[in-house]
């Protein structure tokens, strides 16, 4: 069956739904480029680079802010490249943890090749299989409105993998200065500091 998840819609619906104080964290490539397009937003951490490491961020930030609901975009090439997060996030688990996985089954900022997804991989399975014990897949749209609850309300940590298309998009470019887009970060959570472009 195809995949009839269209990645903006889907990611502007979640983020236009998000609780006050929602901590967001974009993995690398296309997830930024999502959470960019619906919106920016200073409680927003664009990850431009560190393949593989969106989970784990998510993770640390969560562990410090303990209060804040802390919600993770990453893609399904990410995921696999940093595949023993699920495992420390299940050793040490933090209830206020959410990963979103958008599964095109594509390495989608290196030529679109295919992942391992696309064959007999399952983020889902291998997510419960490390023992997080709250997580759903989906991959149609009558599946989607459900997941906002479970993203933003339901202990953590939880983990949605939904299977999106395939789609070639325009880039929605967030600031690349990393300077910036910490301070800005660090001073929307912790009232601290000032961001300024450079």
């Amino acid at each position: 069956m195809t995949n009839e998840i269209s990645r903006r819609p889907f990611v502007k619906s979640l983020l236009d739904a998000r609780p006050s104080g929602l901590a967001v964290v974009a993995g690398l490539g296309s997830p930024c480029w999502d959470v960019a397009a619906a919106g920016d937003h200073k409680h927003n951490m664009y990850i431009w680079g560190a393949m593989g490491g969106a989970a784990m961020i998510g993770y640390g930030l969560a562990q410090a802010q303990k209060e804040r609901r802390v919600l993770v975009i990453t893609g399904d090439g990410e995921m696999l490249m940093g595949m023993g997060a699920f495992s420390t996030i299940a050793w040490k688990p933090t209830p206020n943890l959410a990963i979103l996985v958008l599964d095109n089954s594509r390495f989608g900022e290196t030529g679109a090749q295919f992942t391992h997804t696309s064959g007999p991989t399952d983020l889902a399975a291998i997510a419960e299989a490390s023992g997080i014990k709250s997580v759903r897949s989906v991959s149609t749209l009558e599946e989607v409105d459900g997941l906002k609850s479970f993203l933003f309300n339901e202990p953590g940590p939880v983990v949605a993998v939904a299977k999106i298309k395939y789609e070639k998009l325009k880039f929605v470019l967030p600031s690349s200065s990393g300077s910036y887009l910490k301070d800005r970060f660090r001073t929307a959570l912790m009232g601290v500091g000032k961001a300024t472009l450079p």
